[in-house]
């Protein structure tokens, strides 16, 4: 059983190389698949279930047809696309899950994660995310018209990029304690995430016991793929 990974893609029509990218990795190498799993910022910026963005409405069809072939796809949200609700699953056909979430990859359980979430010393921004998926205030927020919610999400993201820009980069990483806190929660030995644009696959140890961190790339460059089946997980880049 192959199962394929991604995350970060952070799609947007100002970047049509990552665009064209997606679109044939959905119709080459994800159709070999079994499933695929999105971990996150699929999009640049969501800003809700009515956005007829021409181009988001052309990866939601390219999606849609995916897993009209059979293919499972499961989307989490990401800190940029938060937003995902059900009307976008009945478009495309996908699954959104809860971050984190357990499942079976090679045999073994496997937690996955967006990973902003465990980047605990990014204190305001712990705070922020908090705050944005409290679900009676997203309540609210859907019930806007659509302009009402371009306007209060275009705000929202000025921001939050403001803020970005000061914050020394060491906070944007995940905490090495909020890693080991994870796994021990949910009794497993394999963490999968993406968020920080740094891929790589950690081997360390949590009390005589080995463990690994996945992380996945971003689609800036390339595309960052993680395949895994029976041999196990091999990370690996797309060419735009």
């Amino acid at each position: 059983m192959l199962v394929l990974f991604i995350s970060d893609l952070h799609l947007d029509a100002s970047r049509p190389s990552a665009t064209d990218a997606f679109h044939r990795f959905l119709r080459q190498d994800a159709r070999k698949a079994d499933r695929l799993y999105i971990l996150g910022d699929l999009f640049e910026y969501w800003v809700s279930d009515g956005d007829q963005n021409p181009h988001h409405r052309g990866v939601i069809a390219a999606l849609a047809e995916l897993t009209a072939s059979g293919v499972s796809c499961y989307i989490m949200h990401g800190n940029r696309d938060f937003m995902l609700g059900k009307q976008f699953e009945q478009d495309t056909g996908a699954t959104l899950l809860y971050d984190p979430t357990l499942i079976y990859a090679g045999g073994k359980s496997v937690l996955i994660s967006h990973g902003d979430a465990l980047c605990t010393d990014d204190i305001a921004y712990q705070r922020f995310r908090k705050i944005v998926r409290i679900h009676w205030l997203q309540q609210i927020y859907h019930s806007l018209p659509f302009a009402l919610q371009s306007r209060i999400f275009a705000k929202t993201r000025r921001a939050s990029m403001n803020k970005l820009s000061d914050k020394p980069p060491e906070i944007l990483d995940v905490n090495p304690q909020a890693v080991i806190d994870s796994l021990k929660r949910y009794e497993v030995d394999t963490l999968l995430h993406g968020h920080t644009h740094r891929p790589a696959i950690h081997h360390f140890e949590i009390d005589g016991r080995a463990m690994t961190r996945i992380v996945l790339g971003d689609w800036y460059e390339s595309g960052s793929v993680l395949s895994w089946d029976d041999a196990g997980p091999r990370l690996s880049s797309l060419d735009f």
